[in-house]
């Protein structure tokens, strides 16, 4: 059957396709690359029943949408495109290398310095190096998207965010008159990261194994017989709330203000996120378990 592929921008022709009823929302996009639109791979293509309707998902077919035989569809141009695994790499790889180098106390930031960083200093390095060193593995080798790619502003935005919240924890951190918390906090900083750390990455060893390679397929997330595990008991999101986790604890083994602000910033942004999946869950299965909060246990 024949499609008419309009521009959002103005309802604008752009041309005709001709596919089957059977053919899913990417087959269009696949034409519509291919016939129409060199410069508009598929990833940057939204398409939409109505010029100003919800972006349809790829997996959608014709048939299913009761499309026929000279319809309408428009096309959105999303813009520059970026994979997330490369954004998620560039997020994680500037803290890493920014803290590092801050670290070593640069004459740019401390002017000429003599002294090294004290012990907290270090195991806090440790800490962070560990965190974002993980963080980069996991993209590579556990993290599956259910999404290909974001716009490309969101790379800068996001990097912005990390590499400068980095750059200023570091700074105190590291700084010459930096003083150092009692040893109690220290042992509870460093004891509480590490099962955080532990964790958040147990966890997303879980929801990697619940969705099989090269699927899109959704399930309610239940413990695994990892203890880590047990927290889906009590909240949709385990992931985030042993982020926050970690970040509280760091804060309490350096007792720096600015990670404290780094930690509450983070939580904010995954509540948000939290409650949005929490939501999904709800809508999605009926059956989703009632006492669950969003991120943290009886709270939110």
């Amino acid at each position: 059957m024949e499609i008419e592929i309009l521009s959002v921008a103005g309802s604008k022709p752009i041309g005709k396709i001709n596919l089957s009823k059977t053919a899913t929302i990417r087959d269009v996009k696949e034409k519509i690359y291919t016939n129409l639109k060199k410069s508009m791979y598929p990833d940057r293509q939204s398409i939409k029943l109505e010029s100003k309707g919800r972006s349809l998902k790829d997996d959608a077919t014709l048939e299913s949408l009761n499309i026929e035989d000279g319809a309408k569809l428009y096309l959105h141009d999303l813009g520059p495109q970026i994979s997330w695994k490369n954004v998620f790499l560039a997020e994680y790889a500037g803290p890493l290398f920014v803290y590092l180098w801050v670290y070593q106390r640069p004459w740019i930031l401390y002017g000429e310095q003599t002294s090294s960083p004290g012990q907290v200093a270090s195991f806090a390095a440790i800490c962070w190096s560990v965190h974002y060193a993980k963080r980069i593995l996991e993209t590579l080798f556990v993290h599956r998207f259910s999404h290909g790619t974001m716009p490309l502003r969101n790379l800068f935005k996001n990097c912005s965010y990390y590499w400068l919240f980095t750059l200023y924890i570091a700074y105190h951190i590291n700084h010459p008159q930096y003083t150092a918390p009692c040893s109690l906090c220290v042992y509870i900083g460093l004891i509480g990261f590490t099962i955080c750390e532990l964790g958040n990455f147990s966890i997303h060893l879980l929801l990697k194994n619940l969705r099989p390679p090269g699927t899109k397929v959704r399930r309610i997330p239940v413990p695994d017989g990892n203890p880590f595990s047990v927290l889906f008991n009590y909240v949709s999101c385990p992931n985030y709330t042993y982020e926050f986790g970690s970040w509280v604890f760091f804060t309490i083994l350096t007792k720096c203000a600015p990670a404290g602000i780094f930690a509450l910033a983070g939580m904010y942004q995954m509540s948000v996120w939290a409650l949005g999946k929490h939501r999904n869950y709800k809508k999605e299965f009926p059956d989703y378990p009632k006492q669950r909060k969003a991120i943290l246990p009886f709270v939110l």
